[in-house]
C-alpha cells in the first residue's frame, strides 16, 4: 500500500494533480501484478487534505515506531556530518598558490617520513575555520568536525614535529611560498608596508637567557596595555593588498627602530623590483633613515610632530597651499635645507578626521569644566584631585595654572591642538614620488594594522599554549599561513574571510550507511556558496566523495 498522485491535465494547459491511497495485488486469472485505488485522499494543493494526510501519519505512529521506520532494511543511516565547504576551498587555494611544492622543494634532501604538509594544512586550516589548540585541533577538531584529505592518519605529533620542521625552513618555504604567490595574483611588490606589533603571553617570569642566545619572551613596550607580562614583538612586511611578504619575530624588549636593518637585510635577495619601505613614526631615527637609504633603498616613513619641535617649526608653519588627493585628503610638499641635508615633506590634511578630532575635544572640555566646576574653592592644583585631573592622558593637557593655584582651562593649548587637527607629516627620500604618492603610499600602511587586527581577532593567534621557542615561532608562522589563504579568498570575493565562511559552511560531507555499503557524499551548494565558489574560480565539490 503506498500514496500516489494522479495527474490531470486541463484543456487551458494547467495540471491537477489528486492523490490517492493505492495498492499493488496479484491478479491470479490474469497472472500479473495490477493496481487498485482503495481512497481517494483529495487535490495535493487543498489544505484539507494535507491536514487528511497528517491525521493517517499520526495514527499510524500509534503502532509504529518512527525510529524503526527510519533504520529498516533498505533505508539509508547517516552515520556522521563534518565541515567540508571552507575546508574544500581552503584545499584549492593552498594548492593554486603551490606551498606544498614549496614545502617539498625547502624538505628536499631531509630524511623526513612525516606527513608534514598534511600536518601543517590541518594546522593553517584550523586557524581559519575554528581556531584553538593543537592539542584541540588533533582531538576534537579534526576527529570529529571536519574533513581534511590525508588527515584521518595525523597523530597529535605529527602536528608538533611538523611545526619543528617548519621552523627550520620558514626562510625557504617562505621565500617559496612568496614567489608563488606574486606571480600567480600578480602582485603590486613596489611598495612594502612594514609594522610591528607586541604578542604576550600569560606566564609570569621572562625566559632566561643562555649560551645560545637571549630569551624570547621578555618585558618591554607592549602595544596592547600588557607591559606587566612577557610578550614578543612581531614584525610583519604586506604588499599594497595587504598580502603577508614575510614576517619576522625578534625577543620582547626588542625597541622597533632595531628591527629596521634586520627587515631591510632579508628582503635584499627577494628581486623586488622598486621596494619602498614604508614605515610608522616609530621607525624614525636618523640611524634607521641612513640604514634604509644605504645601497639605494627607497623609503616614506611618516615623521613624529611635536609642539615647538624642528618638523613644526620647518614644515608645518611654512605657507603652502593644499591640493586635494582626494575626498578625505589634502596635501601640500614643503622642502627643508639643500644639499646633502635637503629633505622634502608631505603635510597631509584629513578634514574628515580634522571635524572627528574637534567633536572628540568638544566633549572632553565640556567633561573637564564639569570637573572643575566641582573642585572646592579651596582645592588648587597641587590638591590631590586636582594632581590626578593633571596627570589624566584625558584632561591634562588642556589644563594650566592661574596666579592663585587654581587650575583652569588653557586656551592656547585647545588653539594648538586645534592647529594639529586631522594633519601628519611624512617624509621621503624617492625624488620620484610626488607629494600626493607619499601620502597615498603611507595611507596604505593600514594593511599592515589590518593584518595585526585579524590575526589577533580572527586567527586568534593568542593564547599561545606553546613554551619552546622553536614551537612560539612556528605558531606565528601558521597564522601568517592562514593570514595569506583568507587574504587571497577576499580578494577574489570582495568580502570578508567571516562572511566567506558564513556562506561556504552550508557544504557538508555526510556519511551514509545503506543495504548496499556506505558512502561519503556531499552536500548541495546553496546559491551563496556557488557565488562564492565562482568568484573564487573553484568547481564545486563532487557529489559522491568516497564508496565502500
Amino acid at each position: 500500500m503506498y500514496l500516489r498522485a494522479s495527474r490531470q491535465r486541463r484543456r487551458d494547459g494547467s495540471q491537477l494533480v489528486h492523490l490517492q491511497l493505492a495498492e499493488s495485488y496479484w491478479d491470479k486469472s490474469a497472472k500479473k501484478s495490477r493496481t487498485r485505488v482503495i481512497q481517494n485522499v483529495g487535490r495535493a494543493e487543498d489544505d484539507a487534505t494535507i491536514e487528511r494526510l497528517k491525521r493517517l501519519v499520526k495514527s499510524i505512529q500509534r503502532h509504529v515506531d518512527p525510529e524503526a521506520l527510519a533504520t529498516s532494511e533498505g533505508q539509508l543511516r547517516i552515520l556522521d556530518v563534518r565541515e567540508y565547504g571552507s575546508l574544500y576551498v581552503l584545499e584549492e587555494l593552498w594548492r593554486r598558490l603551490r606551498i606544498p611544492d614549496a614545502i617539498a622543494r625547502a624538505l628536499d634532501g631531509r630524511r623526513i617520513e612525516l606527513p608534514v604538509e598534511r600536518a601543517l594544512f590541518a594546522m593553517v586550516a584550523n586557524r581559519c575555520c575554528a581556531p584553538a589548540s593543537k592539542l584541540y585541533c588533533w582531538e576534537q577538531w579534526l576527529a570529529e568536525d571536519a574533513l581534511i584529505d590525508g588527515a584521518d592518519d595525523l597523530a597529535l605529533h605529527h602536528l608538533y614535529r611538523a611545526m619543528d620542521v617548519l621552523e627550520e625552513a620558514k626562510d625557504d618555504i617562505e621565500r617559496e611560498v612568496y614567489f608563488s604567490v606574486a606571480s600567480l595574483l600578480r602582485l603590486d611588490v613596489e611598495l612594502v608596508f612594514y609594522d610591528t606589533t607586541s604578542l604576550h603571553f600569560e606566564v609570569d617570569e621572562p625566559d632566561a637567557d643562555d649560551e645560545a642566545g637571549p630569551g624570547l619572551r621578555k618585558r618591554g613596550f607592549s602595544k596592547n596595555g600588557r607591559g606587566d607580562a612577557p610578550q614578543v614583538v612581531i614584525g610583519l612586511a604586506v604588499t599594497r593588498d595587504g598580502f603577508p611578504v614575510r614576517h619576522w619575530v625578534f625577543p620582547g624588549n626588542t625597541v622597533d627602530v632595531t628591527t629596521v636593518s634586520r627587515v631591510r637585510q632579508d628582503l635584499s635577495g627577494w628581486k623586488l623590483s622598486r621596494c619602498v619601505f614604508v614605515g610608522d613614526a616609530g621607525m624614525v631615527s636618523e640611524a634607521n633613515l641612513r640604514e634604509l637609504a644605504r645601497g639605494g633603498g627607497r623609503y616614506i616613513v611618516c615623521v613624529p610632530v611635536h609642539k615647538g619641535g624642528d618638523i613644526d617649526k620647518s614644515v608645518l608653519s611654512r605657507q603652502g597651499r593644499y591640493r586635494t588627493v582626494a575626498d578625505n585628503l589634502r596635501v601640500k610638499e614643503v622642502v627643508v635645507g639643500d644639499g646633502e641635508r635637503r629633505r622634502r615633506y608631505a603635510v597631509c590634511h584629513n578634514p574628515v578626521e580634522q571635524r572627528r578630532q574637534r567633536q572628540h575635544r568638544d566633549g572632553v572640555l565640556t567633561e573637564l569644566e564639569a570637573e572643575l566646576a566641582r573642585l572646592k574653592p579651596e582645592e588648587c592644583g597641587h590638591s590631590k584631585r586636582g594632581c590626578k585631573l593633571r596627570a589624566s592622558r584625558r584632561y591634562g593637557r588642556y589644563l594650566r595654572t592661574d596666579k592663585s593655584g587654581r587650575l583652569r582651562i588653557s586656551r592656547a593649548k585647545v588653539r594648538e591642538a586645534e592647529r594639529m587637527d586631522g594633519k601628519f607629516v611624512v617624509t621621503t627620500n624617492d625624488d620620484t614620488l610626488t607629494a600626493e604618492d607619499m601620502a597615498l603610499g603611507y595611507k596604505q600602511l593600514q594593511r599592515a594594522e589590518q593584518a595585526w587586527r585579524r590575526m589577533k581577532s580572527g586567527l586568534q593567534m593568542r593564547p599561545v599554549f606553546h613554551r619552546l621557542e622553536h614551537r612560539i615561532r612556528a605558531h606565528i608562522a601558521i597564522n601568517v599561513l592562514a593570514l595569506l589563504l583568507e587574504r587571497v579568498a577576499e580578494q577574489a570575493c570582495g568580502d570578508t574571510w567571516r562572511n566567506i565562511h558564513d556562506d561556504l559552511r552550508q557544504i557538508k560531507a555526510v556519511a551514509l550507511s545503506g543495504p548496499d555499503g556506505e558512502v561519503l557524499q556531499t552536500t548541495e551548494p546553496g546559491q551563496d556558496a556557488k557565488k562564492r565558489l565562482a568568484a573564487l574560480e573553484i568547481t564545486p565539490p563532487k557529489m559522491v566523495l568516497r564508496v565502500g
